[in-house]
């Protein structure tokens, strides 16, 4: 029986990945100017952030349960087994959906062999995930290892991020208007990181230089063999800054790899351009 990994648009990996891998990819959705787009596919992050910054609301929704329905019911006929890879479920309805759909398609097909997974993590954290989930398949390893394997992966991955502009966590209800207002007078930079699945500020610090210096040291108080993994770096129209912690990473770690993405439409329209993510492991497998 053949094994399909399927992960949703919250995983912001490139859309080559998919085609590459023979992952199946689920789009989110973004509204934007009354017109709704596949996250990924039918929209750039770029156009949501210039919207953004010409004052526009973009909205984003969940992958529809059409989706999940078609995808899900045609790998059941085809009798394939599937892993599927969730963007965290306290950041989006995508999960319990998929669930929901899951649970349907499995009285029609009671033999479909589908695992789904809350990965409680969120943009390049869960795309790092399902990287390890493609290269772990391509070993063989069987269904049952590969969840354990893919579960480790996602309870240790650490989410360190902080956007360019208060506002934009401030309209989600992230932090306060108040605090907002009183970041942008004083270049105060928010530090958050993701803990079972939601958003949790952690630190603020003024200026980036002083914020990027204070990533390096959590990612030295938090990460385990570093010089071993792929860390991830996500960006939300900032691919200068991007680049200037990936050098900082390497100088330090010299991890194996440093893999650098775009924050896709979706998380962006939440977060706002100028956003900034490091993702690595404070647990290596044994």
């Amino acid at each position: 029986m053949s094994l399909t990994i399927i992960t949703d648009s919250g995983a912001d990996l490139p859309i080559q990945f998919y085609q590459d891998n023979h992952v199946a990819l689920l789009p989110l959705k973004v509204l934007l100017d009354g017109k709704e787009y596949d996250d990924h596919i039918e929209i750039e992050p770029s156009t949501v952030f210039q919207a953004i910054r010409e004052g526009k609301f973009p909205t984003t929704s969940q992958v529809p349960p059409s989706r999940f329905e078609e995808l899900f019911t045609k790998m059941a006929k085809n009798k394939e087994a599937g892993i599927y890879i969730a963007f965290s479920s306290q950041l989006s309805g995508t999960y319990s959906t998929g669930v929901m759909i899951h649970n349907q398609v499995k009285e029609e097909y009671p033999d479909f062999d589908l695992t789904i997974i809350d990965s409680k993590c969120a943009s390049l954290g869960v795309g790092l995930v399902v990287m390890e989930a493609v290269r772990l398949a391509q070993t063989g390893l069987p269904k049952d290892e590969l969840i354990n394997r893919i579960q480790f992966h996602a309870q240790h991955m650490e989410h360190l991020f902080t956007v360019n502009d208060l506002d934009y966590l401030a309209k989600g209800g992230r932090v306060s208007k108040a605090s907002a207002f009183l970041g942008g007078l004083l270049n105060i930079k928010p530090l958050i990181n993701v803990e079972d699945g939601k958003l949790v500020p952690i630190e603020k610090h003024r200026g980036k230089k002083k914020l990027m210096n204070r990533i390096i040291e959590l990612m030295n108080e938090r990460g385990e063999g570093l010089d071993q993994q792929i860390i991830g770096i996500s960006h939300a129209d900032n691919e200068e800054t991007a680049l200037e912690m990936k050098t900082m990473i390497e100088a330090e770690f010299h991890p194996a790899q440093i893999t650098i993405s775009d924050i896709g439409a979706v998380i962006g329209a939440h977060t706002g351009p100028g956003t900034i993510a490091i993702f690595f492991l404070n647990k290596m497998p044994s």
